[in-house]
C-alpha cells in the first residue's frame, strides 16, 4: 500500500508520498504567504491553506495513496462558524506574540505554577490557548457565534479535520501544545480553560494519534494525525526512553521520548509524544530554540552572503574561540530560558570582524542554543545513543561537527530529509497493517573538542543579552 503523508507546515503545505519499498516521493509542495498585519503578529489565511491541503491530498488519490496522515503545525490556531465553516478571521500563528501582554499579567497573577502542574507548559504566548482567547476577546463575530453555540476553536489540524472529515476533533499530541488539556488525563481541563477565557464546549474532541480518524475521500482513511515535531520523533525511529532527535528548521527543535509522565520543570517542555490507538500516550520531552534556519535567511537578507555554499565550511578556528559570539535571540529565548524580551546580537567584534566571521559566530550560536537546549532536556531524562538529526541547516557541515563538539553527543544524519511525512506516514502505515522500510544513507559525526568552555563563554554572552533585554523592555513598551 502506499501512504501519504500531508505535512501542512508554517511555509508550506506538501504531499509526500510513502511506497511500498521505503521510497519518499514528494508529489507537491505549496508556499502559502505570511501575513504581518502588525509588529509581532502572523497569520495564515485559512482558506489559502485548506486549498492547498486539498490539491495535495488530490495529488495523493492520483498517485493510488491507500491510507493518509498528517501532520500540522503545531500551537497555530483560528475559529470558525460550526453551521457554515466559515472562519472568523485568519489563523494566528504559533510565532505570534500579540499575546505576550495577557501572558505577563497572568504571570504577575501568580498563574503560572497552576498552569505548569496542569499542562506541563510555561506561561508563554506561544502555546494556543492565550490566542483562542484572544479571538473571543478581540473578534465580535467570534463573541456572537460563542454566544449562539456556534462557535468553533482549535489549532490547524482541527479545522482541517472538520472540513475533510466532517468530524471536529483533534489529536492528543496536538492539544497538549494548547495549554488547555491536562498532561495526565489527557482531557481538556476546565480550570485551565476558565483561566485562558475559552469555552470548553467550543472545542474539539481529543482523540488517539492513530487509528479510524474518518474518511477524506472514499475508501481513503486518515490513518494518523499528530503535530509536526512528534511526527519528525516518530520518524526518526524514535521509540524507547531516551531516544532524541532535532529539527532545525525555522527554529529548532529537540524532543526525547520519556518513560513515562514526569514532574513539571521549569526547561523543557512536557509533552505527548503520540498514543496509538488503544494504547497507553507516550511522553516525551520537548526543548525548542526559537530562531534558526530564520537566522540564516535574515543574515543573507542583510547580505553577509549570498549562497549557502559559502558558509558550509571556515578555514579560521571557531569565532567564539576568537572572542566573537552570536546570540540568536532575534524572537526571543526558548528552552529553557523563556525570555521573550531577549534580543539577538554579536559581542566581541573588532575593525578586523568581517562578513565571514559574523556568519561563522551565527551559526556557532544557533548551535550552543540547541546544546543548551539538549542540557535542559538530559538534565531529566539522560539521552541514549547518537542523537538523530534532519532539517535545511543539517546539511551545513561547519556546523554539524560544531554542534557534536559544544553539546558532547554524537549526531547522526541521514540523506532522507522528509522526516515529518516519514512519522506520520508510518503511523498511518501500523493502522493498516503495512509498514515499508525506510530508505536512507546515514553518517555519523562525533565530538571532537570539548566544548565546555564554548559553552562557559556562550551563556556569559547569553546572560548579558538577557539583562540588556529586560533593562529595555520597559522603554519599549512606553515607546520611549
Amino acid at each position: 500500500m502506499k501512504l501519504l503523508a500531508l505535512d501542512q507546515g508554517t511555509t508550506s503545505t506538501r504531499a509526500v508520498l510513502l511506497t511500498p519499498d521505503g521510497r519518499a516521493e514528494v508529489l507537491a509542495s505549496l508556499t502559502h504567504r505570511q501575513l504581518y498585519p502588525q509588529p509581532g503578529w502572523v497569520e495564515h489565511d485559512p482558506q489559502e491553506l485548506l486549498s492547498h491541503l486539498r490539491a495535495c491530498l488530490a495529488a495523493g488519490i492520483s498517485a493510488g495513496a491507500g491510507a493518509v496522515g498528517l501532520a500540522n503545525q503545531g500551537e497555530s490556531c483560528l475559529g470558525w462558524d460550526a453551521e457554515s465553516g466559515v472562519p472568523v478571521g485568519p489563523v494566528i500563528v504559533w510565532q505570534d506574540s500579540r499575546t505576550a501582554d495577557v501572558i505577563a499579567e497572568m504571570a504577575a497573577a501568580g498563574l503560572g505554577p497552576e498552569v505548569m502542574a496542569r499542562a506541563g507548559l510555561p506561561l508563554d504566548a506561544y502555546f494556543s490557548a492565550a490566542k483562542l482567547g484572544w479571538i473571543l476577546r478581540h473578534n465580535p463575530a467570534a463573541a456572537a457565534l460563542a454566544a449562539r453555540g456556534r462557535l468553533c476553536l482549535g489549532t490547524t489540524d482541527a479545522w482541517f479535520r472538520w472540513q475533510l472529515t466532517g468530524r471536529f476533533e483533534t489529536d492528543v499530541t496536538t492539544a497538549a501544545r494548547t495549554s488547555l488539556m491536562n498532561l495526565a488525563t489527557c482531557e481538556w481541563d476546565p480550570e485551565l480553560c476558565r483561566i485562558f477565557d475559552v469555552p470548553l464546549q467550543a472545542l474539539p474532541r481529543i482523540t488517539a494519534s492513530s487509528g479510524d480518524l474518518g474518511a477524506l475521500a472514499p475508501g481513503l482513511p486518515l490513518a494518523a494525525s499528530l503535530t509536526d515535531q512528534q511526527a519528525a520523533l516518530f520518524g526518526h525511529g524514535c521509540r524507547a526512553p531516551g531516544d532524541a532527535k532535532v529539527t532545525f528548521g525555522t527554529g529548532a527543535f529537540a524532543l526525547a521520548v520519556t518513560e513515562k509522565p514526569l514532574a513539571p520543570c521549569e526547561g523543557p517542555l512536557q509533552t505527548l509524544a503520540w498514543q496509538r490507538a488503544g494504547q497507553a500516550p507516550v511522553y516525551a520531552l520537548d526543548a525548542g530554540v526559537t530562531t534558526a534556519a530564520a537566522a540564516v535567511n535574515w543574515a543573507r537578507d542583510l547580505g553577509l552572503f549570498k549562497t549557502f555554499s559559502e558558509i558550509n565550511q571556515f578555514e579560521a578556528p571557531a569565532a567564539i574561540g576568537r572572542g566573537l559570539v552570536f546570540v540568536p535571540a532575534l524572537a526571543g529565548l526558548g528552552c529553557p530560558h523563556w525570555d521573550r524580551s531577549a534580543r539577538g546580537g554579536w559581542l566581541g567584534m573588532t575593525l578586523a570582524t568581517a562578513p565571514r566571521d559574523l556568519m561563522q559566530a551565527l551559526l556557532e550560536g544557533v548551535a550552543l542554543r540547541m546544546a543548551e537546549a539538549l542540557a535542559a532536556i538530559a538534565a531529566v531524562q539522560p539521552l541514549t545513543g547518537p542523537i538523530s538529526v534532519d532539517g535545511g541547516m543539517a546539511a551545513n557541515g561547519y556546523m554539524m561537527q560544531f554542534l557534536a563538539d559544544c553539546s558532547g553527543h554524537a549526531l547522526v544524519l541521514s540523506d532522507q530529509n522528509e522526516r515529518t511525512a516519514i512519522g506520520v506516514a508510518l503511523m498511518a502505515g501500523e493502522v493498516t497493517g503495512e509498514v515499508p522500510p525506510v530508505q536512507e544513507v546515514t553518517r555519523r559525526i562525533d565530538p571532537q573538542r570539548d566544548g565546555r568552555v564554548w559553552r562557559a563563554r556562550f551563556a556569559q554572552a547569553r546572560g548579558l543579552i538577557q539583562r540588556w533585554g529586560a533593562d529595555l523592555e520597559p522603554a519599549v513598551q512606553s515607546g520611549v
